[in-house]
């Protein structure tokens, strides 16, 4: 009998989708960024943002490994089923602890690290799940024990770094994801297999509706424990208005074009346009929603909490940063995708990350609902724009051309 028959997992093909359990994991993953947003809220500052992006590097490989896995095996059958199941609750807990993962609050178990050994513990189970789903693939469980490598230099600086007090914790835990990340890519990618490029495609387009989905809850957040009013509802409708122009420059065109391309390349090559368009560079486009969130939720705070804020205040400092520069990083992702994928500019995206950024000082002075306003004109501008001037080309692109 082969370990495939004694331990029970299924191999995927090309004809493999998503299945019903990976999006059943990725309501804690949804949870976890609700936790990051809350993290960044609660500390406005440099110091703050790079505690935000190194937790967010954290929890974003422990999702790419088991979307991975997922086009390994399928991840609603045998083995792996109670692999992806057994690590809903690690990252669950990770997520618990995300807002005392560099300050311990008083009682309870030391947040720092309940967070690091939640983590590790998502990613070794990952680990060992995919060498049984390797079944007999030599190649790949070679590839699994190389990035052992950089994963076990990544667990022992969490660990070490969790004792530490903030400032030197917060540099060693960035040179642990400076490891995790930079040791993945140096491992290659020749043993990986991806079976299913419609499924990994799925996967990620996913994950990017999920990371929307949390900048809307920031707005509803914001907005629960204050009476419903004209300058609330126009900042939910504008906030509402910016995440579905990014929904739109994503699934429009980007995501269909990106798909065909992953599925025309095969084998090794396969492997590394997945590695670098789908790992690493929908990384920033996550995070840039997620400051997107930050901004929003400061937003709605100003606008609705009129005994704290005047309709005229500006909306400064990191807030503001946070709002503009992470649609600017959005759209920059999109550049790099584009370019990994079909190699060549999007020029027009380029272009509004240029005038976002320009715009910044402008609406430093600008009344918060004004700055919120402005941002949503220019990006309903962009796909305006781009809808119109390449009709023909998104028309043949949306129907099946090329």
């Amino acid at each position: 009998m082969t370990l495939r028959h004694r331990l029970r997992f299924e191999s995927t093909d090309e004809s493999h989708r998503v299945t019903s359990l990976e999006l059943f994991f990725d309501l804690v993953f949804v949870y976890a960024l609700t936790q990051v947003t809350a993290l960044l809220a609660a500390d406005t500052t440099w110091i703050g943002v790079a505690r935000g992006v190194v937790v967010m590097c954290m929890l974003w490989f422990a999702w790419c490994a088991y979307a991975w896995l997922g086009n390994q095996a399928k991840a609603d059958e045998g083995v792996v089923r109670a692999g992806v199941v057994l690590a809903m609750m690690p990252l669950f807990v990770a997520a618990l602890a995300i807002v005392e993962s560099f300050e311990d609050l008083a009682g309870g178990w030391y947040g720092p690290l309940t967070f690091a050994v939640a983590v590790i513990l998502v990613r070794v189970m990952h680990l060992v799940v995919y060498a049984v789903a390797a079944g007999d693939d030599r190649g790949l469980l070679l590839q699994l024990v190389r990035t052992a490598v950089p994963v076990t230099a990544f667990a022992a600086l969490l660990i070490v770094g969790s004792f530490l007090d903030t400032p030197a914790q917060l540099v060693v835990w960035a040179v642990a994801v400076a490891v995790d990340y930079a040791g993945i890519y140096l491992t290659g990618a020749e043993g990986w297999r991806l079976n299913a490029p419609t499924h990994f495609a799925e996967r990620h387009g996913l994950i990017i509706i999920i990371a929307l989905g949390e900048s809307i809850v920031a707005l509803g957040v914001g907005a629960a424990h204050e009476p419903v009013s004209a300058p609330l509802v126009t900042a939910v409708v504008l906030g509402l208005g910016i995440a579905v122009a990014l929904w739109w420059a994503y699934f429009d065109v980007v995501a269909p074009v990106a798909e065909r391309v992953l599925h025309r390349a095969q084998g090794v090559e396969r492997a590394l346009l997945a590695r670098d368009s789908y790992t690493y560079l929908h990384f920033p486009m996550v995070a840039g929603i997620v400051f997107l969130a930050l901004g929003l939720k400061k937003v709605i705070e100003y606008v609705a909490d009129t005994e704290h804020h005047d309709l005229t205040d500006p909306l400064t400092g990191i807030p503001l940063i946070a709002l503009y520069g992470g649609v600017v990083l959005y759209l920059l992702a999109h550049v790099a995708f584009r370019l990994r994928n079909v190699h060549s500019v999007n020029r027009q995206r380029v272009v509004t990350s240029m005038v976002l950024v320009a715009l910044i000082p402008v609406a430093w002075q600008l009344p918060a609902l004004a700055s919120l306003g402005l941002l949503a004109a220019v990006l309903v501008a962009l796909i305006g724009y781009e809808a119109t001037v390449h009709a023909d080309a998104r028309r043949a692109i949306r129907h099946g051309g090329h």
